[in-house]
């Protein structure tokens, strides 16, 4: 069945990034070790990290400054460290290229995401200018306060584009999401890589 709507997943699809290198830059505001920020923010335990509670939607931004100061016991600049915790974005510009032609098609398209305030409004600021343009429905983890692979942002998702679950196209570069959206009803597949992508788009009838 050809699809209706195409979902993009952000991180390892349209961008690049490095939550390494986002640590490394907030110790560096902060004036701490790597280790300390490293243990804090993403693990070594996925769900039991601050990164993880801020993209789940369970902390706000004033609690995850506020957190992140409390445990480290510092009081670093707040623009500084949301620009340090940010900054580690870069586009992979092959998906750029895609979206901006999907898009000049008549393609209808938006991004699922599990991220965080900060991070979204960083990407989205106006620096990717495709991420401004192209993609008229948004389905972010911290709005929807669930993460992929839940069963509950999948549903979110589909309600906003308004189209059946099996008529939405679905890309993510892990593979429990890809599980957790066909679970949900979605044609979803793995990134791969680019011409990988392409291959799963035409197979649908998709043109551009």
């Amino acid at each position: 069945m050809k699809p209706q709507f195409l979902y993009f997943d952000l991180g390892n699809v349209l961008l690049s990034f490095s939550n390494e290198r986002a640590c490394e830059q907030m110790a560096a505001v902060a004036g701490v070790k790597f280790e300390e920020v490293a243990e804090l923010v993403i693990g070594p335990h996925e769900q039991d990290s601050l990164l993880w509670r801020f993209e789940h939607g369970l902390v706000s931004e004033d609690e995850f400054f506020e957190k992140f100061c409390g445990a480290l016991n510092v009081e670093p600049d707040r623009q500084e460290l949301e620009l340090a915790a940010a900054d580690m974005f870069a586009p992979i510009e092959s998906s750029f290229a895609l979206v901006r032609d999907l898009h000049a098609a008549g393609h209808r398209l938006g991004i699922l995401s599990n991220t965080n305030p900060v991070h979204w409004r960083f990407v989205t600021d106006g620096r990717f200018d495709v991420l401004c343009s192209a993609f008229e429905q948004n389905v972010t983890s911290f709005d929807a306060k669930s993460m992929k692979p839940a069963r509950k942002i999948y549903k979110h998702a589909i309600e906003k584009c308004g189209v059946p679950a099996g008529e939405v196209f679905f890309v993510d570069d892990r593979a429990e999401n890809v599980q957790g959206a066909r679970s949900a009803g979605l044609d979803a597949v793995q990134y791969t890589d680019h011409d990988q992508l392409e291959e799963d788009l035409r197979e649908r009838g998709l043109e551009w």
